[in-house]
């Protein structure tokens, strides 16, 4: 008797495609992704897994050495579809975690340009993101302990016979598309954010928006503590050297940084820059931002995130789980709790459920057409 190969059906086939129709949507970030160490913030490929607890909360990352672990400039392709779903949703859109666009749409969204080698640094996004194995106990049910998933689950791209490509699909995990549509849990952030070249900026400024937001006394931290939360692999000295470089600069939108003193700890306050950094729609002035080209550059020059050690070993285990290639409290010590930056909200306006309004948009048209 002949074995036969099982086929899977990919899981694009199951699910309505979310067709997105415009890239001008306001760029919102995950509140869960904001803060926890879930990227590597090097511009160097990274396998060494992040490993992270605090209290009941857990996240593990783990990396394959073909293509490291996904980078938090690859995390702007994340930013981008929540942004496009969020956008869609107040518009009374049908959204679903099977997305449907052009790379031209998502490049100039999150500020790349749309030549050939940044087609090709995408893809290259695309593939960490897919292949990085996340396990967390966030948002877990009471029986439910640990997810696993990856940042993508699948994803193709539309090309003519001459190579150029017309449009891209891909399939959002469904613990990240849900932590999307509920609204509690999405923050709007700054453009000027894209804009940010370096890992601890980029991650400092998600942990700024998250937890400090527009509190007149800003948040403080302990600098152990945030290079703990940022899943880094440089030493302590090493991160706090970094924190002061950048609070020297002070390229953060929307936030003053300063640093502090408590008897031999070193603090860092975070502070709105005239509370211009608010949660809607609204953009503020970039400070001191310089332009990025490339989305997670293999090849850039080594930052100050160069590896020493792993310095995070909650788990003995270290092997790289089974990769998702086919379909696959905690906050801080804080100075002025009554005005809470990681306080969830509701929006007071209901999301409109209207399914017949789904927008269509052929991959040979040109985008930026209004729904």
């Amino acid at each position: 008797m002949s074995s036969r190969r099982l086929i899977t059906a990919s899981e694009r086939s199951k699910l309505d495609p979310f067709v997105v129709a415009t890239g001008d949507a306001s760029p919102r970030d995950q509140r869960d992704l904001m803060e926890r160490p879930f990227f590597s913030l090097a511009k160097t490929r990274r396998t060494a897994p992040i490993l992270y607890e605090a209290g009941d909360v857990r996240v593990e990352v783990y990396a394959v050495p073909e293509h490291g672990m996904a980078t938090i400039w690859d995390a702007d392709v994340l930013i981008w579809a929540a942004s496009q779903i969020v956008e869609a949703e107040n518009l009374g859109f049908k959204t679903s975690r099977f997305l449907r666009f052009t790379p031209y749409q998502l490049l100039t969204s999150i500020g790349r340009q749309t030549g050939a080698r940044d087609y090709k640094l995408l893809k290259g996004a695309l593939a960490r993101l897919q292949s990085t194995v996340i396990r967390t106990t966030i948002r877990n049910g009471e029986h439910w302990r640990r997810h696993q998933f990856s940042w993508i689950n699948e994803w193709e791209e539309c090309t003519t016979r001459d190579g150029r490509v017309e449009g891209m699909e891909f399939v959002l995990p469904d613990w990240f598309y849900r932590g999307v549509i509920d609204r509690s849990l999405v923050l709007a952030i700054d453009p000027a954010y894209f804009r940010l070249t370096g890992g601890i900026e980029r991650w400092l400024y998600r942990v700024a928006r998250k937890h400090a937001g527009r509190q007149p006394k800003g948040w403080l931290f302990d600098i152990a503590h945030l290079h703990e939360k940022s899943g880094s692999l440089v030493r302590v000295s090493d991160f706090a050297l970094q924190i002061r470089r950048i609070g020297a600069r002070q390229p953060l939108p929307g936030y003053h940084l300063r640093i502090e003193w408590q008897g031999r700890r070193e603090l860092l306050r975070i502070l709105p820059a005239h509370l211009s950094t608010a949660p809607v729609d609204g953009a503020v002035d970039g400070v001191g931002t310089s332009h990025a080209t490339g989305i997670g550059i293999s090849d850039a020059a080594l930052s100050g995130l160069r590896t020493h050690e792993p310095q995070l070993t909650l788990w003995p285990e270290t092997a790289i789980p089974g990769l998702n290639l086919e379909s696959n409290s905690e906050s801080n010590s804080c100075s002025w709790p009554a005005r809470s930056a990681d306080k969830r909200t509701t929006p007071a306006a209901p999301t409109s459920q209207q399914p017949g309004r789904q927008p269509s948009l052929p991959f040979g048209r040109t985008p930026g057409g209004k729904r």
